[in-house]
């Protein structure tokens, strides 16, 4: 094989690997100790809810044919957060930039589904 090839596709996919290192622990976290965890709702069962939704949009986020959807839901879930973050007073803007970097690894990934289809 072609070591430029392997290095870009390292590149590419770089981004996109250290996106879910943040997302599937979330997720794990969020499903395996709901009851430890300090947050806003203390409903366990929404936890775990929550945790499978994001289980399921990094898989989407991470197939190709599906990214515009996880990236879509990622994207989503840290607003969301960056929202909440920002009611409680909190440090919000590690969160913008997930979600920032969240839109960009996905955009390295695949840019043509990203841009506008011309009709000539």
């Amino acid at each position: 094989m072609d070591p430029k090839k392997i290095f870009k596709t390292i590149l590419v996919w770089l981004p996109s690997a250290i996106i879910t290192l943040f997302f599937i622990p979330n997720a794990l976290d969020k499903i395996l100790h709901p009851s430890e965890m300090n947050k806003i709702i203390t409903n366990s069962t929404i936890l775990v809810i929550a945790g499978i939704f994001l289980l399921i949009a990094t898989a989407l986020f991470l197939y190709n044919r599906t990214i515009v959807i996880g990236t879509i839901l990622l994207a989503f879930y840290m607003t969301l957060i960056v929202c909440i973050h920002m009611y409680k007073g909190k440090p919000y803007e590690v969160a913008i930039l997930i979600v920032m970097a969240t839109i960009f690894a996905a955009y390295i990934r695949s840019p043509f589904t990203f841009q506008q289809k011309r009709n000539y």
